[in-house]
């Protein structure tokens, strides 16, 4: 071994010991004729002491050679610090050098290895070996091996059996775009990396085994966020002869496991509520709870008046923003221009001041009287002091917009803190989504859903009618995981495909195996994946994946480090019987 201990690990009862350390310099503080040099490793920080009185000429002579970011190793006897430093486990001692071996020099770094660094996004991912020695990093990655061992204990306890699943599959046309993979052996033949494990884990359950569940690379080749990765990890679990309160009562309890093991945080019962409510109330199908700010319907007494605006529209719909009304002007302006931004994509904001003498002020006094605004006050459950934001249009836009503004004032004035955790579940979506784009029905988890038992007689007369027994687990405004009961009985799925737009003949191409195997026995079952990404981020104080994860890809889907993805040669491309074609001009 190099090393008789960690930097992590001396303290005040080593006092006198000769031990043995190695690691990297962290810092050096050079008074001439004494250094005081800062030892990392990935355990934490020592100080070492260089003292042209105390220590061997030569080793001192050899200590002004070291850098930022060499590797040594060290011998010494433990000594007490003088000024300790209380914010490390070793700060109250100090090695006093006797001996020193440089193992590797370092160039200066591009950055400064520290939590607080001087290194841009890009910077840091191209030279993410070097960002790994950072705490801040490093910490978090030590949270996702914490995250995964309880859950590997957890679900293994709870009688689940971690299998793997394959790797190359079958590219299908539903969800996301796939990562295509050609295949050498198979002229014109192509693999596709697998968006999710859904019909291995289903055929486990054909196939018998009661509970699986795999921590698993997903890929999908999307437009990517600070959420998102082209290649990211879920939980993935699937259980046979369960309904939806099953799936919904375990993991539940695992997540509630999870918070109370990393955080010390006791999690209540998670709120239920139908994907109907919370687009009513939250305008959002991962609604953050930790706030008020719920949606008032204004639709019954806000049209009729006269206002063009509002008797033009299909939805009016307004927020109380709590101590809003001491908002000047500008300020208000300031958010009207907010929602017009093309990522918002609003027409502008209706605005009322509650004074504190109990009148109203609004932009719409010409057309609106104080006992109308005070029913809009009602609706809104605004109160003196208080502003409210009404907007308007068609549903699904004045929702999603309102939605956004809620979000965004609840960020500004502080509500959204990192360490306080709202769960809850979001059921009952439905099954089904018209694209006008498409003129065809998409679903809205996938294909695999089932419908409510007491619906099936819709998917012939009234499909758009029709709810699943789906579910989203929702953590402080994230979707953290989803899942559904699946279908498990062939002409159930075979009408199914058919309202998607499958013909027999394709459905049969992309999803027999699945179909034959539901001939054999399927029994009922259901499932859930969670993001492992998401939830450790989450979990960390972050809405930002890449932090957690080892080489995460930049916002363009590359790996600045390796230069990923990067062309072939002909020959590469010859022998998997592709070639590269020129990007058409889009003049």
């Amino acid at each position: 071994m190099h090393r008789s201990h960690n930097c992590g690990e001396l303290s005040e009862s080593n006092l006198n010991q000769e031990v043995t350390l190695a690691g990297w310099v962290q810092k050096i503080r050079n008074k001439g004729f004494i250094a005081w040099v800062d030892l990392r490793d990935h355990y934490g920080i020592t100080q070492l002491v260089f003292d042209e009185t105390r220590t061997p000429k030569a080793v001192f002579k050899k200590s002004t050679g070291i850098g930022r970011e060499d590797v040594i190793q060290v011998k010494g006897l433990v000594i007490e610090r003088e000024s300790k430093n209380l914010n490390i486990p070793s700060g109250g001692i100090e090695i006093l050098v006797s001996e020193l071996s440089i193992l590797n020099h370092s160039e200066t770094p591009p950055f400064t290895i520290e939590n607080e660094t001087d290194g841009g996004d890009e910077l840091r991912m191209k030279y993410r070996y070097l960002d790994l020695r950072r705490n801040k990093v490093k910490e978090n990655l030590i949270l996702r091996h914490r995250v995964s061992m309880i859950v590997r204990n957890f679900l293994s306890q709870a009688d689940f059996i971690d299998i793997e699943t394959p790797y190359l599959i079958k590219s299908t046309p539903e969800g996301a775009r796939d990562f295509i993979v050609p295949s050498r052996m198979n002229n014109g033949q192509f693999y596709a990396l697998p968006q999710s494990p859904q019909t291995f884990k289903q055929l486990l359950m054909v196939g018998g085994f009661d509970k699986y569940f795999q921590i698993v690379k997903c890929f999908r080749d999307e437009d990517l966020r600070a959420d998102r990765q082209p290649e990211f990890t879920q939980i993935d679990c699937e259980m046979s002869f369960v309904e939806q309160k099953d799936v919904l009562s375990l993991f539940e309890e695992l997540i509630q496991h999870l918070f109370q093991e990393i955080k010390g945080i006791k999690l209540n019962e998670f709120p239920r509520i139908s994907y109907a409510k919370a687009m009513e109330k939250y305008g959002s199908d991962k609604p953050d709870i930790r706030f008020g700010m719920t949606f008032g319907n204004l639709n019954e007494i806000a049209k009729g008046k006269g206002f063009n605006v509002f008797d033009s529209q299909e939805l009016i719909i307004g927020i109380a923003v709590p101590g809003g009304a001491n908002y000047t002007r500008k300020e208000i302006d300031n958010w009207i221009d907010w929602v017009k931004r093309p990522q918002v994509g609003a027409k502008g904001l209706i605005w009322v001041r509650c004074n504190e003498d109990g009148s109203y002020k609004s932009s719409v006094d010409n057309f609106f009287n104080q006992q109308d605004l005070a029913e809009w006050s009602k609706i809104t459950n605004a109160h003196a002091g208080d502003l409210i934001f009404v907007m308007a249009g068609d549903s699904q836009n004045a929702q999603t917009q309102l939605s956004a503004l809620r979000i965004e004032i609840a960020e500004q004035m502080g509500l959204r803190k990192s360490n306080e955790f709202a769960a809850l579940w979001v059921t009952d979506f439905p099954l089904l989504a018209w694209d006008e784009d498409s003129k065809r029905y998409h679903a809205m988890h996938h294909p695999f859903t089932a419908p409510k038992n007491e619906h099936l007689d819709w998917l012939t007369s009234a499909p758009e009618k029709v709810l699943a027994k789906a579910y989203d687990l929702v953590l402080n405004g994230n979707e953290i995981g989803g899942g559904s009961i699946r279908i498990h009985d062939t002409q159930l799925q075979e009408q199914l495909f058919s309202l998607l737009g499958f013909t027999k003949k394709k459905a049969k191409e992309q999803f027999g195996f699945l179909m034959n195997a539901f001939q054999y026995g399927a029994p009922p079952h259901g499932g859930i994946a969670l993001g492992l990404d998401r939830l450790v981020a989450l979990l960390g104080g972050s809405e930002t994946i890449k932090d957690f994860i080892a080489f995460p890809k930049n916002n363009n889907g590359r790996d600045v480090m390796i230069d990923a993805p990067a062309k072939v040669s002909d020959d590469n491309l010859e022998e998997l019987y592709l070639k590269s074609l020129p990007k058409k001009s889009s003049s």
